[in-house]
């Protein structure tokens, strides 16, 4: 294998065509490339697996503590404050079976049936289906292609007596966009006039781009942050997907203890693998190195997508600040989005739908690639589109 973390020949993919699920390797035909689900192609540092090892090798799997294991939350709360700045209180970081399930929890814990929440859009489909799963009502605010913005100054308009929640994505997905502390703040400010929690999904924070200042609400003077109620994973960082680990990060006891009763941590019913919070924590203590190797290797990938899609006709795409998302868009004059994605298909590369389904209506005539794999499989995936679209031009 290379020394390289991320060259080629340390992308193994015949593991990944046994393990690799969720639109990926392991449910494609093997000459297939899916450049679809947000999850790398790499295997995990070192150090997790080995901890992973030692902590199997005792053959105990008792259970662990219902509220966690006290040294994650406290790497947790270390990590964040020498890498981010944060000052978070150990005691109100609850452990659970990844981001996605912390959504459900928060919207379960803050949303009775009719209740409204409001998200942005496009965005990531969790935040709609963690809102409808708990009876609430979705209204999306929206974003402008044109000025590159989303569209804040609709939000008090978008408020009513019924609104009980704001859904923000930062880093963004699908767009890899960063919200500034202007905007932050805006939406923190309206939180507090009408008493709104605000549902903060930072899963992909870790993968912010060199010459970018990534922005938190706990950047925020904390006035405004105690109705902020943070979520944060593995997955998209150390690539721990599998193992269903993520914490969220309450402001304050009594918030806590809401959260610990709506995730069923106390019955066992909730609460995430003793095992998969050892990898987490030893993730958080030493493969830091990995990560910000790994951001190397995305900068180079994403500004060579995006340089070859940009050549491409009837494609454009931005550049990211964050994310190993990009997000073109379609020339709706030229092409549908069936049009494209059929046409991918074919020369068998795959991409995720801009599907009103996955991110809402925000997103028609876009598709999403993932580029979280090596640089010769991201070529060859995007040399597939390239002649999927000269075959379109010359029909």
């Amino acid at each position: 294998m290379s020394t390289d973390l991320f060259a080629h020949e340390n992308v193994p993919l015949e593991i990944l065509k046994q393990r690799a699920f969720n639109y990926r390797w392991a449910e494609t035909e093997t000459d297939v490339i899916p450049l679809t689900a947000a999850d790398p192609d790499f295997a995990v540092a070192q150090e997790i697996r080995t901890a992973m090892t030692e902590y199997a090798a005792s053959g105990v799997f008792s259970y662990g503590p219902h509220q966690g294991l006290a040294e994650f939350k406290q790497a947790l709360a270390i990590a964040m404050s020498n890498r981010r700045g944060y000052d978070l209180n150990p005691a109100h970081i609850l452990p659970i079976d990844s981001v996605a399930s912390g959504m459900y929890i928060i919207a379960r814990t803050f949303l009775n049936p009719g209740d409204e929440a409001i998200i942005f859009d496009p965005v990531d489909f969790l935040f709609e289906q963690s809102i409808l799963a708990a009876g609430g009502k979705v209204i999306r605010c929206p974003f402008n292609y044109k000025t590159g913005q989303f569209e804040l100054e609709k939000l008090p308009n978008l408020v009513t007596s019924k609104t009980k929640i704001i859904g923000v994505c930062n880093p963004h997905n699908p767009l890899g966009r960063l919200m500034s502390e202007a905007e932050l703040t805006q939406i923190a400010t309206l939180s507090q006039q009408h008493d709104l929690w605000i549902m903060n999904d930072e899963i992909w924070s870790d993968i912010v781009y060199p010459r970018e200042n990534f922005c938190s609400f706990h950047h925020l003077d904390k006035t405004l942050c105690n109705r902020v109620i943070s979520i944060y994973g593995f997955s998209k960082s150390f690539g721990l997907a599998g193992l269903r680990v993520g914490t969220i990060i309450a402001p304050n006891q009594s918030v806590y203890e809401l959260l610990v009763d709506a995730s069923h941590v106390m019955t066992t019913a909730g609460g995430v693998a003793t095992i998969s919070q050892v990898a987490a924590t030893t993730a958080l203590n030493h493969c830091w190195y990995w990560v910000d190797a790994f951001k190397t290797h995305l900068t180079e990938q994403r500004d060579y997508a995006v340089e070859r899609l940009n050549k491409m006709p009837g494609i454009s795409c931005h550049s990211p600040q964050a994310t190993y998302l990009l997000f073109p868009s379609i020339d709706k004059e030229k092409y549908s989005v069936e049009q494209i994605l059929n046409a991918f298909q074919k020369e068998k590369v795959l991409v995720v739908s801009g599907d009103e389904k996955f991110f809402g209506p925000g997103a028609a005539h876009h598709f999403r690639i993932c580029f979280a794999t090596s640089h010769k499989i991201l070529a060859q995936g995007l040399d597939r589109m390239a002649i999927a679209l000269d075959k379109l031009e010359n029909q």
